[in-house]
């Protein structure tokens, strides 16, 4: 099934819609931090003046919200889109990230320079909570989607 939303909001009531029957859930990188306090209905129309500044509120962390939710046996699996700097590796990231959210399954992958984003091909790493990592050769988004669940499902059937 295909549940269409239009905001983070949105995909949090969908998510833990289907979560609550769901034995293995996947919730995807790159949903955004913050969206405007205030929505409007209309355009907002050009005047002489500057507008007005746009005010921000975070958005709920729905990957938390699900790990926290989550029923015995049910598996869960994070994305992280992630750019490195000079003093820590997108892996490190990674890492972290992993131990944060609490989730079972991470796939890390690169951004930037042509990686990860409105490209057809793909790599990165497969996290497990157990502390295994498993490289995720470059290939395409299918064949990365197909390494995540060889390993879901060999998890799931232990």
């Amino acid at each position: 099934d295909v549940v269409r939303v239009g905001s983070a909001l949105e995909l949090r009531d969908a998510m833990h819609t289907v979560a609550a029957t769901a034995d293995v859930v996947v919730m995807a990188a790159a949903v955004a931090d913050f969206r405007p306090v205030d929505l409007v209905e209309h355009k907002i129309k050009k005047t002489d003046r500057d507008p007005d500044p746009v005010a921000l509120t975070r958005n709920p962390d729905i990957l938390a919200e699900l790990v926290a939710a989550r029923r015995p046996g049910q598996v869960v699996v994070g994305f992280a889109a992630e750019t490195g700097d000079a003093g820590t590796g997108v892996l490190d990231y990674g890492r972290t990230k992993l131990k944060r959210k609490g989730c079972d399954w991470l796939v890390v992958n690169a951004v930037g320079d042509g990686r990860a984003f409105e490209v057809e091909d793909n790599a990165g790493w497969l996290l497990s909570a157990d502390g295994a990592e498993t490289p995720i050769p470059h290939g395409s988004k299918a064949q990365l989607a197909s390494a995540l669940w060889d390993a879901v499902a060999a998890s799931v059937e232990r």
